[in-house]
């Protein structure tokens, strides 16, 4: 046990970075997204999914032993702040359950309490008598967002279930929302829940059907939103209800994300303002196309209408966030694409983590990318090709060309560099098109 602890403690003392669009988690599997703004920065606490070890009987379902934490202050950067809880050293928590569902993390008196669920082990309880484990809900506190948290030794009294969201209202009360959908008043110490059934509300305009995980509360404009995913018919939709008031009464808006192309089965979310622009975070399977319990967070803008009411949101590949031209720009995570004449594809099957690449094919195909930030003036550009390829690729800040990348077909895998005349500085999107005849792979291109 020592040596887990101690591995773990190494773990969550390393930060590492990732430039991402979507998935904005790119080295791991990550599902179930909380997101939470802290000044300029805003933190994500997903579920983390893993491959079924050889110990977990089920190799079909979900498998998740730990929880890390990301930040960032550009929506670009994510920077991993490493394990913040494990199922092995909670002091609750059936160290072979893997049953580490969606959390939620809130601040509160200056700390932040991080509630997650988990399949308990049997325990002997306060007054005496023996818990036979089930899924419970725990509270680990910390001075700072990115930890280190501090599991408290026994879960929530009186309150059983998955995926836990705290909504903190004006006046800083804070209530915890539970699958169901219930509402219920937390204590001021937030590790216990008000047993007066006045501090109580199930929310009963919801679908009687299909409702079986991750509801999430917010406001917005003196509104109440209470956000669910909503198994309509197989895979998961994200719908949503509002009300003037905490416990109602709520109407039944109807559905603002639809069910993932790919049927990816699941879809768990939150929902925040930052800087003056509504955000959803979400998940998806980019990373195991063929298995849809190992998924992959991403996030995209939220908009509403003169009434209050959401707006569909569409997925992008392209995702959030203001992409520096210097970085490697994945043009793969589009804006936009033609309707022929190009294609995106994974890298290496084997290990969908390396990412995507572009192809074009026919003269005339193109991709564009938004909001890029050229903080100065670009003299050259580098296109990481793949082979093969062979043909010139016309790059344009907005309508205008300002390079011709020649690739020969003649190397392996290779950064060709041109040179760019006449770019501006400034935010700018960027449309990378085919010139000519030819087959063309492109992984990334940066500017210098």
């Amino acid at each position: 046990m020592k040596t887990r602890i101690l591995t773990v403690m190494a773990v969550a003392m390393t930060a590492t970075l990732a430039t991402a669009q979507n998935p904005i988690i790119r080295d791991q599997f990550s599902a179930d997204p909380s997101a939470l703004v802290v000044g300029d920065e805003v933190y994500v606490f997903p579920s983390h999914d893993i491959k079924a070890p050889a110990e977990y009987g089920r190799k079909d379902w979900f498998c998740m032993a730990d929880y890390h934490v990301f930040s960032s202050k550009n929506l670009t950067d994510w920077k991993d702040h490493g394990v913040i809880v494990d199922q092995w050293t909670a002091p609750w928590v059936n160290e072979k359950g893997y049953s580490m569902w969606a959390p939620d993390c809130k601040e509160h008196n200056g700390s932040y309490y991080f509630f997650w669920p988990a399949g308990a082990r049997a325990m002997q309880t306060a007054d005496g008598r023996r818990s036979m484990g089930g899924n419970r809900v725990g509270v680990a506190i910390a001075h700072n967002p990115q930890g280190p948290y501090i599991p408290q030794p026994t879960p929530l009294e009186g309150v059983g279930g998955i995926d836990p969201c705290i909504f903190v209202d004006d006046d800083g009360t804070g209530y915890l929302v539970m699958p169901g959908i219930t509402i219920t008043k937390m204590n001021d110490d937030w590790l216990s829940v008000s047993t007066d059934p006045a501090d109580r509300h199930r929310v009963e305009e919801v679908p009687t059907k299909g409702l079986v995980e991750g509801p999430y509360l917010f406001k917005h404009n003196g509104k109440y939103y209470m956000t669910f995913p909503w198994a309509r018919n197989v895979e998961e939709v994200l719908a949503y209800c509002m009300a003037d008031n905490i416990f109602g009464p709520y109407k039944f808006m109807g559905v603002f994300f639809e069910e993932h192309e790919n049927k990816c089965w699941t879809n768990h979310h939150s929902i925040i303002e930052f800087k003056g622009q509504t955000y959803l975070f979400y998940h998806h399977n980019d990373y195991s196309p063929e298995f849809d319990k190992n998924r992959a967070v991403c996030a995209d803008s939220i908009f509403f209408e003169p009434d209050g009411s959401i707006r569909m949101v569409k997925p992008t590949l392209r995702g959030i966030g203001v992409t520096e031209s210097d970085t490697q720009i994945q043009i793969d995570r589009y804006s936009e694409i033609a309707q022929s004449g190009d294609s995106i594809a994974y890298l290496d099957t084997d290990n969908y983590f390396a990412g995507w690449k572009t192809v074009f094919y026919e003269p005339g195909s193109w991709v564009k990318y938004n909001t890029v930030n050229f903080a100065k003036a670009p003299k050259r550009v580098k296109v990481k090709v793949v082979t093969p390829s062979a043909g010139t690729l016309e790059i344009l800040q907005d309508d205008k060309v300002i390079s011709k990348v020649k690739i020969s077909g003649k190397s392996d895998a290779s950064e060709v560099v041109a040179d760019v005349k006449g770019a501006g500085t400034g935010i700018h999107h960027l449309k990378v098109r085919m010139a000519s005849k030819g087959n063309v792979q492109v992984d990334w291109l940066s500017f210098e």
